[in-house]
């Protein structure tokens, strides 16, 4: 199916989502419902994603105050697992549940 343009619809909502950076977003948002994949079972047992800002931060929240301090060490490398993965995080924010 194609508009007016000839542009095949699906090329022209593509164009559109990405024109308006929903297709960002949505790879951003991909992380919540994969992190126990993308980070492994340890760390998925003690985390829990929270939302993905426009600006790339990553919201998670940590089930103790030892676990956070860990994982902010650790943030480098989880945030290059990711961008590695094809998710487009910048920086991630650990909070306390």
């Amino acid at each position: 199916m194609s508009n007016k343009s000839g542009t095949p619809l699906g090329d022209a909502i593509e164009h559109y989502f990405r024109h308006q950076g929903i297709k960002r977003r949505m790879e951003q948002a991909s992380v919540v419902p994969e992190w126990s994949e993308l980070v492994g079972d340890k760390i998925a047992a003690v985390t829990s994603p929270r939302e993905v800002r426009r600006d790339g931060t990553l919201i998670v929240a940590v089930k103790s105050a030892a676990w956070m301090q860990e994982l902010q060490l650790m943030e480098p490398t989880i945030r290059t697992q990711l961008v590695k993965r094809g998710k487009k995080i910048k920086r991630i924010v650990w909070r306390g549940e």
